[in-house]
């Protein structure tokens, strides 16, 4: 029979110890993975990370690690190989503790952060910028954004040429921009969204100019849908019969345009002259008075059939319904009813 040496033995040992340690330091490799990949990391407090187009993973990945949203870069690199997804550019908020694999998913479905801007049916372009102003975007303040609505009207220029403003092209809806958006991209979306509307109705870009300003001013007059057609054709027969329209809120759009509007309307606003004053002038304004929805666009294209020449506006009715009359003699009773109305109501 053989016998082992001593040497043999002592090979052994040291073949086990050795596959011991590699062992052990497999161990705290996967440990070491297992931590960078499963152990959330981060700040409480908001952080924001922009990630530029083009820029490469390990230049986001380096990003990252400097801002503190994840420990090393290295562990990014390494989902960033297992994943092989595309990493999308944008701002990215982290405010709570995440994993580097929950960093690495925002990243790659493009999870940018972005703030709501919610544009209502009728709001002209000053009470746009407003909201802007408010939302806490920093990209644009008020200013910028009514100087990119007078600047940029080559968005509109096929549609509009007369234009001014991008006025009316403005369309109402919930917008998500990212918090450093500038004036431009905001107004471009908006008109974006603009173009996408009208071409699910058929406008024609010829008569886009008079359908919008017509459309402003039944938004602006009534926010009752069932009247606005009613409300289309009353405008309408008054412009076939050459007739001044007399709406208000031309009126006060044109005091705006001059810095002139105080928040009420006085006798002194009606007489005072703007292309915009349709008290004064016949026909409709310069341009739209703020920007119609699509239940207004709708009421432009397709007036009802009437012979209504005269209304009083909804919006002041404590009955919350408009009075729609065919002769003046109508119309005054219809006025009186109405401050009667106001009276008991508890108005003035």
């Amino acid at each position: 029979m053989a016998r082992r040496t001593p040497n043999s033995r002592k090979k052994k040992g040291l073949g086990a110890a050795s596959f011991l340690v590699g062992f052990l330091i497999l161990i705290a490799l996967a440990a070491v993975v297992a931590w960078q990949l499963w152990v959330p990391a981060g700040q409480e407090s908001e952080v924001y990370v922009e990630i530029s187009p083009g820029s490469s993973s390990p230049v986001i990945a380096a990003q990252l690690e400097h801002a503190g949203i994840i420990r090393s870069r290295y562990g990014f690199d390494l989902v960033r190989l297992w994943k092989r997804g595309r990493l999308k550019a944008g701002e990215y908020r982290f405010d709570q503790p995440a994993t580097v694999l929950e960093v690495y998913a925002r990243i790659a479905r493009g999870d940018v952060f972005t703030i709501p801007v919610t544009i209502p049916e009728g709001a002209t372009r000053f009470d746009i910028a407003d909201r802007i102003a408010r939302a806490g975007l920093t990209g644009a303040s008020k200013e910028d954004f009514l100087m990119a609505t007078e600047k940029e009207t080559s968005l509109i220029a096929d549609l509009d040429p007369r234009a001014h403003s991008l006025e009316g092209y403005l369309f109402p809806d919930t917008y998500r921009f990212q918090r450093k958006a500038t004036a431009p991209q905001m107004a471009a979306a908006m008109v974006h969204r603009f173009r996408s509307v009208t071409a699910q109705l058929g406008l024609d870009p010829g008569a886009t100019h008079s359908v919008v300003t017509l459309a402003s001013l039944i938004e602006r007059e009534t926010s009752v849908n069932s009247e606005r057609s009613l409300i289309a054709s009353v405008l309408t027969n008054r412009l076939a019969k050459n007739m001044p329209l007399m709406t208000d809120s031309a009126v006060i759009y044109g005091l705006q345009m001059q810095g002139r509007w105080r928040g009420t309307i006085y006798a002194s606003d009606l007489a005072f002259d703007t292309p915009y004053n349709t008290y004064r002038h016949a026909g409709l304004p310069p341009g739209p008075v703020a920007n119609p929805g699509l239940p207004s666009l709708r009421a432009a294209l397709n007036p009802a059939h009437t012979a209504y020449l005269y209304f009083v506006a909804a919006g002041a009715d404590p009955h919350g319904r408009s009075r729609f009359a065919e002769t003046l003699e109508d119309h005054n009773r219809n006025v009186a009813s109405y401050r009667q109305a106001i009276k008991q109501a508890g108005g003035r």
